[in-house]
């Protein structure tokens, strides 16, 4: 497949009180059109920083980061990010928020579309509340239709799954995968092509697993199961905790 997304030697760090704090270090890989990669680490290792970087609202100190050979310096509404503090509109109904990003579509069709987007994600009977009206799993929806409606070329998730309920959970990602046809590391199992392992910070790629199993995926199979230990095992989990 050609490559989307190209990311070189791409460095980034922070000043703090005890001088330049490095997050990332020397991280290259590329993403083909099409292709679903989930990015696993330890906490604190530099994912959010990384997704940031990629979608252009953060620059590096050094490498680049290119989108169909361009280089990215900025966002653009070629690619929406989907961060873990939220993004949808406090002052505007979910509907409203939905029918944000439609201005090229005739007004009939943009409130069609967000309301078939907000029964997609379960939202139904919703549609005319505003964000502080909602719980955070349901907030959390909401944010994820919003970034869906507008058909992105990229999608940029940062733990999009973090704040639902395990069942809300399975059928989100689910429906990802429907909607998308073409993190935890059963998440990623569940959704990737392919699966970068981060090391402990400041980071770079330790590890990458091609995930050959054909969707939809059991992820009770031994082999599934085989490869979230190996995923584990290189997040330095050991013994019982593998669990």
């Amino acid at each position: 497949m050609p490559t989307k997304i190209e990311v070189r030697s791409l460095r980034k760090s922070f000043d703090s009180g005890k001088g330049s704090l490095p997050v990332i270090e020397d991280v290259s890989f590329s993403v083909g059109d099409g292709e679903f990669i989930a990015i696993v680490g330890p906490s604190g290792c530099g994912k959010s920083t990384l997704m940031n970087l990629m979608a252009g609202f953060i620059q590096p100190d050094g490498g680049t980061v290119t989108v169909d050979g361009a280089l990215r310096t900025r966002p653009d509404s070629r690619g929406i990010l989907i961060s873990q503090q939220g993004s949808v509109f406090p002052w505007l109904t979910v509907r409203e928020n939905l029918m944000f990003g439609l201005n090229g579509h005739a007004p009939e069709n943009r409130l069609e579309i967000a309301d078939r987007y907000a029964g997609i994600v379960g939202l139904k009977g919703f549609e005319e509340n505003y964000p502080h009206e909602l719980s955070g799993g349901m907030l959390k929806r909401a944010e994820l239709a919003r970034a869906l409606v507008v058909k992105p070329e990229i999608l940029y998730m940062d733990e999009p799954f973090s704040a639902l309920d395990a069942l809300m959970s399975l059928r989100m990602r689910n429906e990802f995968l429907r909607i998308l046809a073409k993190h935890d590391v059963e998440e990623a199992i569940h959704l990737a092509d392919r699966i970068i392992v981060l090391s402990p910070r400041p980071t770079r790629i330790q590890a990458a697993f091609e995930v050959p199993f054909p969707r939809p995926r059991r992820l009770s199979s031994t082999e599934a199961q085989g490869m979230r230990l190996a995923i584990l095992r290189e997040l330095g989990v050991e013994g019982d905790d593998l669990t």
